[in-house]
């Protein structure tokens, strides 16, 4: 049974999100250049479904700016009943990476892109709402704000953001973000001032979302237009879910379901596309708002969607004269609260290339967007490693009393370290009897095998007798020139397997 206390934590978190949201999903739909409502009522299905079947209970989803700048070129080529059929496909696609069980390889991500990500989109979110310190120009371009609306807007979130602050120091009953919200909103409607709305965004009235196949033809044309899109999406919405799902589960020092997250998304996004939806994943702003409140349970994200709905059929007027002031200056907050300032300590104290990534992941998550900062990283950190484990290849040479030489080899043998290998033997200088010891050593992939054989090659074209010692029996299957030379030892060969495309 949940307590009174934390019943009430919960829904008051999912009130203050629900207000936090309407902006942004707003926003997000006209950057996909769809209506206001297409945007809510993405918000309302897919922070229904995933917060009642997710992985991360206190993840918040929703429509997001991430999937909206990929989705506006689909709009205006083809309109947006293509994006409601991209966005089921999106669905689908991320279903079958549920079901296929392929979450898990979110732990392949390296902490130092898990840096990158979470700075990245701070800086995101914090650059973000400097959008809304511009309205329309004569010639229909946007022009900054200037005199008193812009001095009036900068006051409200100066005050927003004081509020937020201090609040929790006199009590922590209530949400600091809910009570700054509300006393910024009845500050600006007593005062009678003057300053930009929710409702400058666009109406967010309507009724209840209904069911509709999106009006396309269905064919391979259709198919064909729509299928890159939806890999896309689908591949944004689930990267930027599962890095937002670890970050909580570390903030809260609990553990996620990765797999069920992308069934729920998945599922989610099907739905939102049979209704009229832009589609969504996880929105880390939001889910930081949560869980900064202390609302770690899928009532509060029920709450949110409620709320949002509730919005929609019959408190628009009320949240449309909400100033953008209030929501802008908690969502500073949740930008400072997100960026990790601790990792500015880390200079000088790891390695410069783990440095280097997390610089990388965050410029790209800025310039670019989320899902090719996090491909960039991997393959970055990768490429690091890779690097890093070939320079630990070591070779000795030692004699024998009877005349024979004898290399002891050390380290990893793979793609990376093979030629590096390779260059440590030259058989024209040394005696007709040679030994490679491999005990300390292991051979990972084709790579390590060819190099070994390419050995054995230049070994037999000089006449000299090479043997090799210590491979494992996987290792032995796989050699085909040097297959002779190998001295069986079952009792002190190792016994892992080698990764190699001839075992399929």
């Amino acid at each position: 049974m949940m307590s009174p206390a934390l019943f009430r934590t919960n829904v008051l978190s999912g009130l203050t999100v629900a207000l936090a949201m309407v902006p942004e999903a707003v926003a997000f739909a006209l950057v996909a250049q769809v209506s206001p409502l297409t945007g809510l009522y993405a918000a309302f299905i897919v922070a229904l479904i995933t917060s009642l079947f997710g992985g991360r209970p206190g993840m918040i989803s929703g429509a997001a700016g991430s999937l909206a700048v990929v989705m506006v070129s689909l709009v205006v080529e083809h309109g947006a009943q293509y994006l409601f059929a991209a966005v089921v496909l999106m669905g689908v696609f991320q279903l079958l990476f549920a079901v296929f069980r392929l979450g898990k390889f979110i732990r392949m991500v390296p902490h130092p892109v898990m840096l990158g990500f979470v700075n990245g989109l701070a800086i995101v979110i914090f650059i973000a709402q400097f959008g809304h310190f511009k309205v329309a120009g004569p010639d229909g371009g946007q022009v900054w704000l200037s005199g008193m609306p812009l001095y009036t807007m900068m006051g409200l979130t100066a005050l927003t953001v004081v509020i937020i602050y201090l609040f929790p120091r006199l009590t922590k009953a209530l949400p600091a973000t809910l009570v700054a919200i509300v006393a910024v909103s009845l500050l600006t409607l007593g005062l009678g001032i003057d300053t930009r709305t929710v409702g400058d965004l666009g109406s967010i009235a309507g009724g209840l979302p209904g069911f509709s196949v999106p009006q396309v033809p269905w064919n391979l044309e259709t198919l064909r237009i729509i299928l890159p899109y939806s890999l896309i999406l689908a591949a944004i919405g689930l990267i930027e879910s599962l890095l937002t799902l670890n970050l909580i589960d570390d903030m809260t020092e609990t553990r996620g379901r990765p797999n069920k997250d992308c069934a729920a998304q998945g599922a989610a996004n099907v739905v939102t596309g049979f209704f009229g939806g832009m589609g969504g994943c996880a929105m880390i702003g939001q889910s930081m708002i949560n869980v900064g409140n202390g609302a770690l349970h899928r009532l509060s994200g029920v709450a949110t969607a409620l709320f949002l709905l509730s919005f929609i059929l019959f408190g628009s007027a009320l949240i449309e004269r909400i100033p953008l002031a209030a929501l802008i200056g908690v969502m500073f907050v949740v930008a400072e609260k997100t960026f990790e300032w601790g990792s500015f300590r880390l200079f000088g104290k790891v390695p410069r290339a783990d440095v280097l990534v997390g610089l990388l992941v965050a410029a790209v998550t800025v310039a670019v967007d989320l899902a090719a900062a996090v491909v960039v990283g991997v393959i970055v950190s990768a490429l690091v490693f890779a690097w890093e484990h070939a320079k630990q290849v070591r070779v000795s040479a030692r004699e024998t009393a009877d005349g024979r030489k004898v290399y002891d080899v050390e380290g990893t043998i793979f793609f990376a370290s093979a030629a590096g290998f390779q260059e440590q033997f030259v058989p024209r200088d040394d005696p007709d009897r040679v030994e490679i010891d491999f005990r300390n050593a292991k051979l990972m992939d084709h790579s390590a095998i060819e190099a070994v054989n390419g050995l054995a090659e230049r070994y037999q074209r000089a006449g000299k007798h090479l043997s090799l010692r210590h491979l494992s029996p996987d290792c032995t299957e796989l050699m085909d020139k040097a297959r002779r030379m190998i001295v069986v030892d079952y009792h002190e060969d190792p016994r892992y397997r080698v990764a190699d495309d001839k075992l399929a």
